[in-house]
C-alpha cells in the first residue's frame, strides 16, 4: 500500500477522505504528479464502500486537486498552487515556448505613448472612467456584435472575471469551463469555491450536446473564449454560435461569461454566445496580449444586473482605475502608428502558428490551431514527452495545467518561434513521438 495512505489520508466518508488528501496537497506532504492508490485498494484500507472513495476523487477533481487518467488511475495535478504548498518551481531551460507571453518586438512603444498622455491629477469624487476611452471601445464593441451596456475598467481581464464571480456567484455554485481551458481561469473558480463543470471544445468551441447535458445538470454561470482560446486556439465559428445560443435560450438563469482575451491580435472574427435577448451576460475584453502584460487593463459590459452590482461594488472598493493607465490605453488604442502594429502583429502571429502547423504536417502530425499562438498537441504520455523536448532543447507545458477531463496533451505557445524553428521543432517532436506516443487530431 501506498505510504500517502498510511500519513496522510484518512476518514470514513467521501467528504473526510477528500478533505485529508487536499490538506496533505495544501500542505506539501502530497507533492504535485504523485500518484493516489487506486479506488478499490485504497476502500480496502480505510474500510469503506469503492463509490465513497470514488465520490471523493470525484470531488477532487472538480476541485482541480487531482487528475484522472482512467486505467493510469489517479494522480495530484500539476496545476500551479498557492505558496503556502510547499511545490518546487519548474525549470524552464532551453528554448522557451511555454511561458504564453506575446513577443516584446510586437508591443507598442510606451515611452513615446506616456509623452503624449494627460498627466494631469484624478481627484476623489470625479467619473471613475475616462469617457475617451470608453466612447472608443464602446464603439468597437459594438462593431464586432457585442451588444454593449454599461462598461467598466478593470485592472485585466483576471479582475474582470473576480469581480463578476464575487457579485453574482456564490460558494457551490456550478460553473461550466471549456476543457481544455485556461489554467488560472480554473484557479480563480475554484479560489471563490465554486465547482468546475469542463464541458469538452472542438476547434469551434463547446460541443453542442456536451453543453446541452452540463446545462440540464443544474448550472449557474458558463465562462468560455470566443476566439484564440488558450491552449487550442479554438474559435467560436458562426454556426457554432447560434446553435449554442439555442441550447443557452432554454437555460436563461445561466450567467454567460465571455472573456476575449486577444482581441486586437485575434486573427479570427468575433462570434458571441450572448445576444440582445440574453437575460444574464458579461463580455470581457483585454489589453494585456496586445498592447503591455503589465498594462493590466480590460474592459467589460454586460446585462444591466451584473453591471451594476459590479460597479457599486467598485465605488466602496478600489472606487477607480488608475487614470494613467485609462489615458495611456486610450493614447496606443486611438494612435495610427500603433494601430498599423497591432495589424503587422496579428498577420506575424498567425504566420508564425501557421508555420508550426505546416511543420508538423510534414513530419506527419495532424494538429490544428486556428486563432492566436497556441498549438495543442495530444500526447499519451505529457511528463514523458515535456522531459524529453526539454532535453532536446525545448521548453513547452504539459498539457495537464489546461484540462480536467480531456486527454494528454501538450501545449506550445509559437509567439516568438521563427520558421527554422518551426520546421526543428516539428522533427524533434516527431523524433519523440516514436518513444512517448503519439498524437492525434484536437
Amino acid at each position: 500500500m501506498n505510504d500517502l495512505v498510511h500519513k496522510y489520508i484518512s476518514g470514513n466518508s467521501a467528504v473526510k477522505i477528500a478533505r485529508s488528501i487536499e490538506a496533505a496537497v495544501r500542505e506539501g506532504n502530497i507533492l504535485s504528479g504523485a500518484q493516489l492508490p487506486t479506488v478499490r485498494a485504497l476502500s480496502e484500507w480505510l474500510g469503506v464502500a469503492p463509490a465513497t472513495v470514488a465520490s471523493a476523487y470525484q470531488t477532487l477533481q472538480a476541485r482541480g486537486v487531482v487528475v484522472s487518467r482512467g486505467r493510469r488511475g489517479t494522480s495530484v495535478s500539476h496545476r500551479p498552487v498557492p505558496a503556502s504548498r510547499r511545490v518546487g518551481a519548474i525549470s524552464c531551460e532551453g528554448r522557451n515556448l511555454r511561458d504564453g507571453n506575446p513577443d516584446p518586438k510586437m508591443l507598442p512603444d510606451m515611452a513615446s505613448a506616456l509623452r503624449r498622455i494627460d498627466s494631469s491629477h484624478h481627484l476623489y469624487g470625479e467619473p471613475p472612467h475616462d469617457a475617451s476611452l470608453v466612447k472608443l471601445v464602446s464603439r468597437d464593441l459594438k462593431k464586432c456584435g457585442v451588444a454593449v451596456g454599461d462598461v467598466c475598467v478593470t485592472n485585466g481581464a483576471m479582475d474582470a472575471l473576480d469581480r463578476v464571480m464575487t457579485e453574482q456567484l456564490k460558494p457551490g455554485d456550478r460553473v461550466i469551463v471549456e476543457d481544455p481551458g485556461f489554467g488560472n481561469t480554473f484557479d480563480l473558480v475554484l479560489a471563490h469555491g465554486l465547482v468546475l463543470v469542463p464541458v469538452p471544445i472542438d476547434q469551434e468551441g463547446f460541443i453542442p450536446d456536451e453543453l446541452d447535458r452540463a446545462c440540464r445538470d443544474g448550472t449557474q454561470a458558463l465562462i468560455m473564449t470566443p476566439r484564440a482560446q488558450n491552449p487550442t486556439g479554438a474559435v467560436l465559428s458562426e454556426s457554432r454560435s447560434a446553435e449554442l445560443r439555442k441550447i443557452l435560450r432554454r437555460h436563461s438563469s445561466l450567467l454567460i461569461i465571455e472573456d476575449d482575451h486577444k482581441h486586437i491580435i485575434a486573427d479570427a472574427p468575433l462570434f458571441c454566445l450572448h445576444d440582445h435577448r440574453s437575460p444574464r451576460w458579461v463580455h470581457v475584453r483585454s489589453f494585456s496580449k496586445s498592447l503591455n502584460p503589465d498594462l493590466r487593463m480590460a474592459v467589460m459590459t454586460g446585462d444591466e444586473e451584473t453591471m451594476g452590482r459590479v460597479q457599486d461594488r467598485f465605488v466602496v472598493g478600489d472606487r477607480w482605475v488608475s487614470h494613467i493607465l485609462q489615458r495611456l490605453t486610450f493614447a496606443l488604442l486611438s494612435d495610427k502608428g500603433v494601430q498599423c502594429l497591432l495589424k503587422s502583429a496579428a498577420k506575424t502571429y498567425t504566420l508564425r502558428r501557421e508555420n508550426l502547423l505546416r511543420a508538423l504536417r510534414r513530419e506527419g502530425v495532424e494538429v490544428e490551431g486556428r486563432s492566436g499562438f497556441c498549438v495543442w498537441l495530444p500526447v499519451r504520455e505529457e511528463t514523458t514527452t515535456v522531459q524529453a523536448l526539454a532535453a532536446d532543447g525545448w521548453a513547452v507545458s504539459a498539457g495537464e495545467r489546461f484540462r480536467l477531463s480531456s486527454p494528454p496533451a501538450i501545449r506550445v505557445c509559437t509567439a516568438t518561434l521563427e520558421p527554422d524553428e518551426s520546421k526543428e521543432f516539428a522533427a524533434a517532436f516527431a523524433r519523440i513521438l516514436g518513444g512517448c506516443g503519439a498524437t492525434c487530431a484536437v
